[in-house]
């Protein structure tokens, strides 16, 4: 059975011993829940070790009820607990002093979706800088990445650094937070005492979950609109859309497992990515669909799109490349309709000025790819195999599992 680092953190006094008598405070989600479903705070709240003194929320908040990019969470008292409950995706996404004075150590228990661009990611860069500053201790629970070890996608350029870039690493990184913790620390040279309780009986190849423990674990969605693994593992390439006017499925049942819109061709557009990168398409299977959101991008309009399907028996994750997927679904737009007008342009997690394509790629590079006519998936392929490279040489020394 694999134990993830709550799990082990409630069963083992002894790795609790360094917290006696400290005042704790928690970062959690609704997916940081123990084997049995019990919430962290919850579960923690019961130790005699220790005071729980606080707790925060990253983005949609502790209780996972906020929606959509740039709707913030409120503070709160927690009723059961007593504790003040911050939001660290409100009026500051740092911890201010008033924060920091709550607690000595702050433990992390948050699951990732090992996506570069999945904000946990960036507030526990931000959590890990402001600790260092006051002299407090992070120990993050560790938990799976849940799609594997994998590594795809551009490396994020220096001074493209955002809310959804936390550092120079690809779109896939193939790490837990906990490795990711232990990266930041060195790579950002940080003085904090930051402790990491691994997972226990974790191999990120093991079928049929290849990263996520499938028979033994429930899957809690630590997002609105990630509701299942299929999602997950499509999410370093369908996170994409979110830069365009396509639908990325919000307000469907299958958010970020599709794409469309009301003046797509879906069929013409599979043939003209099986007709410039059929290597691209493999590990998954695509079908056409129809389906009507309810909310967000064309809602309430009838949209002809493909759907991403990354389960048994279609799904092989060492063929499987979500972003070169979505990148053959751009080319083959600009191929096909030169015109079409594909980025998007709003206010995207707190930046006004940069397309928000370019923020998620973490350059301009990607963009200028899909416009330009005499780009080729060649020309991609060359330039994010060497970032592939040089990350997989990077993040080696980092790595706690198989």
């Amino acid at each position: 059975m694999t134990l993830f680092g709550l799990d082990r953190f409630l069963a083992d006094s002894s790795l609790r011993r360094p917290l006696a008598g400290k005042c704790v405070a928690l970062l959690a989600h609704p997916a940081s829940v123990t084997h049995d479903l019990t919430h962290a705070l919850d579960a923690l709240a019961t130790l005699p070790d220790f005071r729980l003194t606080a707790a925060f929320g990253p983005q949609h908040g502790l209780k996972g009820d906020k929606q959509d990019n740039m709707v913030e969470t409120e503070n709160f008292i927690d009723s059961r607990h007593d504790i003040p409950v911050f939001s660290l995706y409100g009026k500051t996404r740092r911890l201010d002093d008033a924060m920091l004075d709550t607690f000595d150590a702050l433990l992390i228990d948050l699951q990732d979706l090992g996506c570069r661009i999945y904000t946990f990611i960036t507030t526990l860069r931000y959590v890990l800088e402001d600790c260092a500053r006051r002299k407090k201790s992070v120990w993050v629970l560790d938990r799976p990445n849940p799609v594997g070890r994998p590594i795809e996608g551009l490396m994020l350029k220096a001074g493209w650094e955002s809310f959804v870039g936390a550092g120079e690493m690809p779109m896939r990184h193939g790490m837990t937070l906990g490795e990711l913790a232990r990266w930041f620390v060195a790579r950002l040279n940080l003085d904090v005492e930051c402790q990491v309780i691994s997972m226990q009986g974790w191999n990120a190849m093991d079928a049929p979950g290849f990263g996520w423990p499938l028979l033994e674990r429930a899957w809690v969605n630590p997002s609105p609109n990630a509701p299942n693994l299929s999602m997950a593992r499509a999410y370093a390439g369908t996170v994409l859309l979110e830069g365009t006017t396509l639908s990325e499925g919000r307000g469907t049942t299958r958010p970020l497992e599709l794409f469309g819109a009301p003046d797509m061709d879906a069929c013409a557009l599979q043939r003209e990515m099986e007709c410039l990168a059929p290597d691209w398409l493999h590990g998954c299977r695509l079908r056409e669909i129809w389906f009507e959101p309810m909310f967000h991008k064309h809602c309430e309009k009838l949209c002809h799109g493909i759907q991403f399907h990354v389960e048994h028996p279609h799904y092989d994750p060492a063929r499987f490349r979500p972003w070169r997927l979505l990148a053959l679904v751009f080319k083959a737009i600009r191929q096909l309709d030169p015109d079409y007008p594909l980025w998007r342009d709003f206010a995207y997690e707190y930046e006004f000025e940069r397309l928000p394509i370019d923020l998620i790629n973490g350059s301009s590079f990607f963009r200028q790819w899909v416009d330009d006519p005499a780009a080729t998936p060649d020309d991609l392929d060359k330039i994010a195999l060497a970032d592939e490279t040089a990350w997989e040489n990077e993040r080696r020394e980092f790595l706690l599992y198989p």
